[in-house]
């Protein structure tokens, strides 16, 4: 099994969309493209890879019913993913341990671990309370990397 660091490299040759995928009622499988990136999990402080959704994305509603997923990433002939238990945490997803102020950083450091940069913060926080986003923090249980 890959580390993190693997995954790590692969962002940065590849960029940080990434495909992350899970598990309808049914048993099939849905996947979508997001930005993704790496963080720390807020509360236990571990390792995650992560991504925001805004509260209707259908890959929101089935990670609150079933709360595995997996993200890939792909630069060229390389991938790597992470795949694991999701820990949901937003406006709409309530986590023990985080307060309003500490979901804005977290929805902010998710943000820039995907890659991503804002001139106005405040902006961007009025933006994520209005989206009803969440941020999706994926325990790294099974690492890959090619």
């Amino acid at each position: 099994m890959a580390d993190l660091r693997e995954v790590q490299s692969v962002i940065d040759r590849g960029g940080h969309r990434a495909v992350v995928s899970a598990v309808r009622a049914d048993g099939s499988v849905h996947s979508s493209v997001v930005a993704a990136g790496l963080t720390r999990h807020p509360v236990t402080g571990e390792p995650a890879a992560a991504f925001t959704s805004a509260a209707g994305a259908l890959k929101l509603r089935l990670l609150r019913e079933r709360p595995q997923a997996a993200l890939v990433f792909q630069a060229g002939p390389h991938w790597s993913s992470v795949a694991g238990a999701a820990d949901l945490i937003g406006y709409d997803d309530p986590y023990e341990g985080v307060d309003t102020a500490h979901l804005r950083a977290l929805l902010r450091e998710v943000f820039s671990a995907a890659g991503g940069e804002h001139e106005d913060w405040e902006a961007y926080d009025r933006a994520m309370e209005e989206q009803r986003r969440s941020a999706v923090l994926i325990a790294p249980e099974r690492v890959f990397a090619m």
